[in-house]
């Protein structure tokens, strides 16, 4: 089968949903499927406002048309609500071709948090995008509940995993001038995460913090007690998870969170709020604790058992994941490319 993602989240980007964009075509690509991802990265962008590291496409449509129309998909998925997704729906609307999405973020809550714009303005953009499509992948029980509520339609369920290879307990070093207990927070430093409710707790120990994200210069600014690693490879996050005792995860706007189930590979406990994401992973009893106020679950976490973590995070598998995307995949009928004679890969430097 020849699989068209396109989404406008994409390298050099880095974060959980391109690390599970990554990973779905490997596994796709190892099961003898041809699949192309049509990112930012084959288009003119400009820098997102309020977020520069993000890339927008700027005006993609004419040039993904055709893209698509050379490649000739057996199946096309929607990944994000971006330019390159509405360009792509648009060519999809417009065919009459099926295709499908997923519900990556919370982008209602990542807007008002940013500019104040009324969840009701945001959640109705966001539907729209979703509603011709065949089937939404979402990946977590909380959030299908609440979108339900909100009018979505299709909503189908989508696992995560995590590479138990890459991410896996490792002997605890000596760091001298961090007193343990050491509690991690990895992933983008942007305001939606609210890092600061993390950095704000009155904790013993040290506070490391791993990733880079707009907020970067302005928390190390102002938070001088916790030591900021800024981006890494998967080895040293591997590394960094691996050394601390508890991950704090403080968001409330997630739909996920891989890096909890990281972390749970690495052998350590979670901490969060009880908000989608964190009571989607601490499911089990000993590998983490969700409570109100965070230095309660940071506290209460800190209890829990590394091999119970490990066991935990060897639930969440990839190869499911995979298996999830591609039964959800619409097949595109044989003839909507007809008036093409040959099908060819697009080169994204021509």
């Amino acid at each position: 089968m020849r699989i068209a993602i396109v989404s406008d989240a994409w390298r050099p980007q880095i974060n959980g949903v391109v690390r599970t964009i990554e990973t779905i075509v490997k596994l796709l690509q190892a099961e003898g499927h041809d699949v192309e991802v049509f990112g930012p990265d084959r288009f003119r962008t400009l820098p997102c406002p309020t977020y520069p590291e993000i890339r927008l496409s700027l005006f993609p449509a004419a040039r993904l048309d055709h893209m698509l129309k050379l490649f000739a998909p057996d199946a096309i998925h929607l990944v994000t609500e971006g330019p390159l997704g509405w360009a792509a729906r648009a060519f999809c609307r417009r065919r009459g071709l099926p295709f499908t999405t997923a519900y990556h973020t919370r982008f209602p809550e990542y807007v008002r948090a940013r500019i104040r714009l009324p969840l009701s303005w945001s959640y109705a953009f966001v539907r729209r995008f979703h509603t011709p499509s065949a089937a939404v992948l979402v990946v977590a029980q909380s959030i299908r509940e609440e979108l339900a509520a909100r009018g979505f339609r299709n909503l189908v369920p989508w696992s995560r995993g995590v590479d138990i290879a890459a991410f896996h307990p490792r002997p605890r070093d000596d760091h001298p001038g961090d007193a343990r207990p050491i509690w991690l927070y990895a992933g983008r430093l942007a305001i939606e995460k609210n890092i600061k409710s993390f950095l704000d707790l009155a904790l013993p120990g040290t506070k490391w913090v791993v990733g880079g994200g707009p907020q970067r210069r302005e928390l190390q600014r102002r938070y001088k007690d916790a030591r900021f690693f800024g981006s890494v490879d998967t080895e040293e996050l591997s590394y960094r998870y691996s050394q601390a005792d508890c991950f704090v995860f403080p968001s409330r706007t997630d739909t996920f969170g891989l890096v909890m189930v990281e972390a749970l590979a690495s052998g350590v406990p979670v901490a969060g709020y009880p908000v989608p994401g964190p009571l989607d992973v601490v499911t089990v009893p000993d590998v983490g604790a969700v409570d109100a106020d965070l230095r309660t679950a940071c506290l209460e976490a800190i209890k829990g058992d590394r091999e119970r973590c490990r066991a935990h995070a060897e639930s969440f598998t990839w190869a499911e994941c995979a298996r999830q995307f591609r039964d959800t995949l619409r097949q595109i009928p044989r003839g909507a490319w007809q008036p093409l004679k040959h099908r060819v890969t697009p080169n994204a430097a021509t």
